[in-house]
């Protein structure tokens, strides 16, 4: 099965060797979302809240150009340089994820790529 890259200017511009998302069939392979606004790709961290925002809408942004939402979820990684923002997480996410909720793991982590607090990757399955 062929593979398609996703690639939006909604989501920052990957920062490394690596695609936004990549689809095969039905499946979508988003790589990780740290909180970059996609235009200034600045890191937007006054407070935690608005780095977790920014990390929902960046994947939101990929999955739509991929021709899905963050309602196509099944697998989402979270990555905390703190884990007690663990439920300010799922509080946030519930903004921007329908139920039911998709399969979640989350991972405490010493650092993350430029100072980020958090990151997010995921996969996606369209059409079901």
């Amino acid at each position: 099965m062929p593979k398609q890259i996703i690639q939006t200017d909604r989501a920052p511009a990957a920062i490394g060797t690596y695609s936004q998302a990549v689809k095969v069939g039905d499946t979508v392979y988003l790589s990780g979302q740290i909180p970059l606004d996609p235009v200034s790709m600045q890191l937007v961290n006054a407070r935690i809240d608005d780095e977790i925002h920014q990390v929902f809408k960046n994947l939101s942004a990929v999955a739509e150009a991929a021709g899905g939402s963050l309602g196509d979820l099944v697998k989402l990684n979270v990555f905390l340089t703190d884990l007690t923002h663990f439920a300010k997480v799922s509080e946030i996410m519930a903004q921007y994820v329908p139920q039911p909720y998709p399969a979640r793991a989350a991972i405490g982590v010493a650092s993350l790529p430029r100072g980020a607090r958090v990151e997010a990757d995921a996969v996606l399955v369209l059409g079901g």
